[in-house]
């Protein structure tokens, strides 16, 4: 999945998510009240790592379970067969050869996760312990303490996806792409990126030694870094000096639709003749979000996603009325790990006819997360629903194809709008940043046939 999570929660696998069902506003199992984050995969989750890479939520419904048990609910030749797991269970906690070991709630846990597993969603349908739902809720808020970093699972290995603006992680020298080897001396080998980010997250203050390998290096290399309370804006914009905005959403949490709002009416206001919308290495978050940013561009009543359930029957999503750069010439950058929610607007302005595409192919999260409050307070992530853009296509393991195919090399992180906003039009066109360089000759030639 992605996942995308951020220390915080590091991101939740670059996922779309729908928002907690309340018992006020209960909703039928399987249907999300409010939509999450569409990466954590899953908001990768930030390590602040904020859980977040990527994901999409729809935000988050939160859907309460009975908190009383219930005989066996399924055919009594399922409910027999469950007689073998207590078979191995009793064993287990009775011989095994450690007997500290044995500990009742991380058995279970291991083995809620092993039974979802065999689902193949790994990753991104899954359990959340008490403690580590708390810290999915905090990472969805936009701030936390921790070092400041989306992570992610690719293969087996633990990466950062980016870390984020002005963190601990950015200044240590984390960079995206980055392998996590071990955490304070500890491999991170077998991890989920749950553990991963219940042992990277921390007080403000506190310190933590990741061990990495940089993308195109062979030798790891060993960086402490102090955590601190970290702000995740997920929107940020700079003018150019050729009068193109550069916008950038690193995530779509709580707040995201009315900040990208906002950006956008300042930088038409200041002069903005075309958008570049920078949709690299965001993870995900809140399905909610990602309809309200692509209503910014696209007119009331045109579809923006497709929900399909397990029966196949498919719920057309429509752009909401208001928005401010319907008009505005636009491209759009993404990346591999461009997820979730990011896919979900991406392919909507692809669709539509409305966006460049400019990049490598995203991540392909597609499905959409319900979350369920299970009695002990732990949570159980889980996939009811995939997403397709609006022409059908399927995203789920295929992700949306750029209309231009630009790749960055591993070595040169994508260039942030304050950093571009410091360069002339000239140094900015020879900067190593190949995809927004495509894009800003994109914009010029639109530009100029106006």
């Amino acid at each position: 999945m992605a996942k995308c999570y951020t220390e915080a929660m590091e991101n939740e696998n670059m996922s779309t998510y729908r928002e907690p069902m309340t018992e006020d506003h209960p909703r039928s199992p399987g249907l999300l009240g409010l939509r999450l984050p569409l990466w954590f995969v899953g908001l990768m989750a930030v390590i602040t790592l904020t859980l977040g890479v990527g994901i999409g939520v729809t935000g988050a419904l939160l859907i309460a379970r009975p908190a009383t048990a219930t005989a066996c609910p399924e055919s009594p030749e399922v409910c027999a067969d469950f007689a073998v797991f207590w078979e191995a269970w009793e064993l287990a906690s009775e011989r095994y050869v450690e007997s500290e070991a044995v500990v009742p709630p991380e058995m279970i846990a291991g083995a809620v996760n092993g039974m979802l597993d065999t689902l193949g969603d790994e990753g991104h349908t899954r359990f959340l312990s008490a403690e580590e739902a708390e810290a999915w809720d905090e990472s969805l808020r936009g701030a936390f303490e921790g070092i400041g970093a989306y992570i992610d699972e690719r293969d087996g290995q633990l990466i950062i996806v980016a870390p984020i603006e002005g963190s601990p992680a950015e200044a240590a020298g984390i960079r995206p792409g980055d392998q996590i080897l071990a955490v304070n001396g500890e491999s991170t080998a077998g991890w989920s990126i749950d553990e991963l980010v219940s042992r990277v997250r921390g007080p403000e203050g506190s310190e933590v030694r990741l061990q990495v390998i940089h993308p195109g290096e062979t030798e790891p290399v060993d960086l402490t870094i102090q955590r601190a309370e970290v702000i995740v804006p997920s929107v940020s914009w700079r003018l150019l000096e050729d009068q193109t905005a550069l916008v950038s959403v690193r995530s779509f949490d709580d707040d995201t639709g009315d900040e990208l709002e906002r950006a956008l009416s300042e930088a038409i206001a200041s002069g903005a003749q075309a958008v570049v919308l920078d949709l690299r290495n965001n993870p995900g978050g809140l399905l909610d979000e990602a309809i309200q940013a692509a209503s910014q561009f696209l007119p009331a009543g045109t579809p923006v996603l497709l929900e399909e359930n397990r029966d196949g029957e498919r719920q057309v999503t429509e752009a909401r009325r208001g928005g401010v750069a319907l008009d505005i010439p636009l491209v759009v950058l993404i990346n591999e790990n461009s997820a979730s929610a990011a896919e979900i607007l991406s392919g909507a302005l692809q669709d539509a006819g409305r966006a460049t595409l400019i990049g490598v192919p995203t991540f392909g999260t597609g499905t959409v997360l319900t979350p369920y409050r299970l009695s002990d307070g732990s949570r159980l992530l889980l996939g009811t629903e995939q997403w397709l853009t609006p022409s059908g296509r399927l995203i789920r393991n295929q992700g949306i194809n750029p209309d231009e195919l630009v790749d960055l090399p591993l070595d040169v992180a994508p260039l942030s709008p304050a950093e571009a906003a410091e360069l002339s039009t000239q140094a900015l066109l020879e900067n190593p940043d190949v995809q927004l360089v495509r894009a800003l000759e994109l914009v010029d030639q639109v530009i100029g046939q106006r």
